[in-house]
């Protein structure tokens, strides 16, 4: 089979390979859809991540059981399926408390286990989710991203009627808002650079945008607010965002940090000690697929519009990795096996 190999900064080949071994208690899945993360991202650029031993990137992944191994209860052969990266040990302290996605000993699909950027994954059964009879396949691989949206919201202090700014407006940034949507936020303001993406944020239902370099963000979010929103979200990783979002919420609210980060952030502590704000942080999410799931199926949260892309395998570099660091118009690109 092929599957695109990571081996340093900007080198991924996609090569010829064996089909995993099925092995008990697990399905082979031939894999239809896989997305580009941005850790995927930030793995290509840099070339590290703390936890991979193997080469197959892709933590976002959907496709179709085609073998099941000994002991498997639930998934036959033709069920098409969304899969959870994430394997927790279950006995570390984090697990014992309910916090798996912080598990100390954890393992993932796409890290440290082969991942879903090849024609065939062979996945444990409990990280495989049936996808329900006339859900678009490619809808599964949008469960894992938008997990992590709805973790964020769910773990956030935003209720009912509340106001919210997100700062960034990729894929999580455009989850989020559709996650803070369905959550009733009644205002919904997103900070993005690019035109698209900001044109894309309105038609998913933002009641606002800003483009942060023509307008001051903070204060155009505290004039529409009336001194800030409850609760900020930034989904961009950098100083700008960091230091806005600080700024941008109420005395006494919340800013969630989503995103991950490549370089370390300056910022004073007055900006947040003298308003008793909160900084948080939000880490991947826990057991959260079959509602997610359901969320993408029924339209509540439209993966479509999130997509703008669908390349083959061959063409993951240029059409993928590469496009995305190039080009601000991308937002979620998937390799679609069907093209290869």
């Amino acid at each position: 089979m092929k599957a695109a190999k990571i081996y340093g900064a900007k080198d991924i080949r996609v090569e010829e390979t064996s089909v995993p071994s099925l092995e008990a208690g697990h399905v082979l899945i031939k894999v239809d859809y896989a997305g580009i993360c941005g850790s995927d991202m930030h793995e290509y650029m840099a070339g590290t991540f703390p936890i991979r031993t193997q080469p197959v990137l892709g933590h976002e992944f959907s496709g179709t059981v085609v073998e099941i191994g000994e002991g498997v209860t639930e998934m036959q052969p033709g069920d098409k399926v969304a899969v959870e990266p994430l394997i927790a040990c279950g006995h570390c302290a984090n697990c014992r408390r309910g916090m798996a996605n912080l598990c100390t000993n954890s393992s993932g699909y796409g890290y440290s286990l082969s991942g879903g950027f090849a024609e065939y994954a062979v996945v444990r059964e409990q990280n495989a989710f049936k996808l329900p009879e006339g859900m678009d396949v490619k809808l599964g691989a949008l469960v894992e991203p938008t997990a992590v949206a709805v973790h964020a919201v769910r773990q956030s202090t935003l209720r009912l009627g509340d106001t919210a700014a997100i700062f960034g407006a990729g894929p999580i940034g455009l989850l989020l808002l559709q996650a803070v949507k369905a959550a009733g936020a009644s205002e919904i303001i997103v900070v993005e650079v690019s035109d698209e993406r900001r044109e894309k944020a309105l038609e998913l239902g933002a009641t606002h945008v800003i483009h942060p370099v023509e307008t001051d963000a903070v204060q155009q979010i505290k004039e529409l607010t009336g001194g800030g929103v409850d609760v900020a979200f930034d989904a961009a990783g950098v100083q700008a965002t960091f230091l806005s979002g600080v700024s941008a919420v109420r005395k006494g609210g919340e800013f969630k940090v989503v995103s991950l980060w490549e370089q370390p952030v300056t910022f004073s502590p007055n900006s947040f000690v003298k308003t008793e704000a909160k900084i948080t942080g939000s880490y991947a999410y826990v057991n959260l697929f079959p509602e997610v799931i359901r969320l993408l199926a029924r339209g509540i949260i439209d993966g479509n519009k999130v997509i703008t892309s669908l390349i083959p395998l061959e063409d993951i570099v240029g059409k993928g990795f590469e496009a995305l660091a190039s080009d601000r118009k991308q937002c979620k690109i998937l390799v679609d096996m069907q093209l290869s």
